[in-house]
């Protein structure tokens, strides 16, 4: 059962990820230009017809969609994610050393939003109908309205005015080589982002403890004597644990998609600000490779989920 199970979800991951590549290749192609005017700009008017026709036969332009689409993937198959159209640097390299950066943020954010998430749903959950219940579902739809550029840039700007604190543009440091300094480049956005993880983990967290808090085994518990606090957190918000790691997961997977305009007001070389700039200047290998990677992490965060369901609830694994 459990390998037919983990077939079943590798199987459903890999045409996942298939569909995804498809996708991308076909409406990267319905854009206007090609590959000879992202490398060369505004000087691909300049070319005569057989410089062009030499460059449509060396960028394989000749080919129908679908076998430059199957060369693309043998290619992406074999570890070869290609070569940037306009710094001539390999996808590879510009991907390794962006991804990184959007991982510790996205981590980053979703601690502090899971953690604040759970607070505030518990608060709320443990009050149903009182003032503290209605002020923190106010939060949280307020936290799920608020888009988060917006905050993002509110930030930017209180900070500027209060502690003149701007956006390191120069270099960033990795958490490795100074933690203080890593944290002061990346804490501001991080919360940004954990805005509206934490209003999302908040909502879950607040109706799966209010439905929890009524079953059989919690009033046996509250018969028993126990206290409180373990009554709280040892059995109603373990029972209701697995909804609340969904939506982190499930998160967790958006976040490593979604900081492309935070990545940008902050000035973070990111892979969300590697992919911004690949669709502006047309980098038809780094868009292609880049979706490909938040693809496959968000496939790879979705089965963590699901081996965390496995571990958490008896029930799931003898389903």
């Amino acid at each position: 059962m459990t390998w037919r199970w983990a077939g079943a979800r590798l199987g459903g991951a890999v045409l996942t990820l298939f569909g995804v590549t498809i996708v991308v290749f076909v409406v990267l192609r319905a854009i206007p230009g090609d590959a000879i005017t992202s490398s060369l700009g505004i000087e691909s008017g300049t070319l005569t017809p057989a410089q062009t026709q030499a460059l449509t036969l060396y960028y394989g332009l000749d080919k129908p969609w679908y076998v430059q689409f199957f060369a693309w993937v043998g290619q992406v198959l074999r570890g070869n994610l290609g070569v940037s159209l306009t710094s001539g640097n390999t996808v590879g390299s510009l991907i390794g050393a962006a991804l990184p950066v959007t991982v510790e943020l996205a981590v980053l954010a979703a601690i502090i939003g899971t953690v604040i998430g759970v607070l505030l749903g518990t608060l709320a959950g443990s009050g149903p109908g009182r003032a503290r219940d209605g002020v923190t579902q106010g939060v949280g739809l307020l936290g799920l309205a608020v888009p988060e550029f917006v905050l993002g840039i509110l930030m930017v700007a209180f900070l500027a005015a209060r502690f003149d604190y701007f956006p390191d543009t120069s270099t960033f440091v990795p958490i490795t080589t100074s933690f203080s300094a890593n944290m002061s480049q990346m804490l501001y956005p991080a919360l940004v982002l954990a805005v509206g993880f934490a209003a999302n983990v908040m909502r879950t967290t607040r109706s799966e403890y209010v439905e929890v808090a009524q079953a059989d085994f919690v009033r046996t518990a509250r018969g028993k004597g126990l206290a409180p606090g373990r009554i709280r957190f040892a059995h109603i918000l373990r029972n209701a644990g697995i909804p609340i790691l969904t939506v982190t997961g499930i998160q967790f997977g958006y976040l490593l998609g979604g900081t492309v305009i935070i990545e940008q007001i902050f000035a973070l070389p990111g892979l969300g600000r590697l992919l911004f700039t690949a669709i502006t200047n047309h980098d038809y290998p780094i868009v292609q490779s880049s979706v490909l990677v938040v693809a496959v992490a968000f496939v790879l965060v979705n089965l963590l989920v699901d081996l965390a369901y496995r571990a958490v609830d008896p029930r799931v694994r003898q389903a």
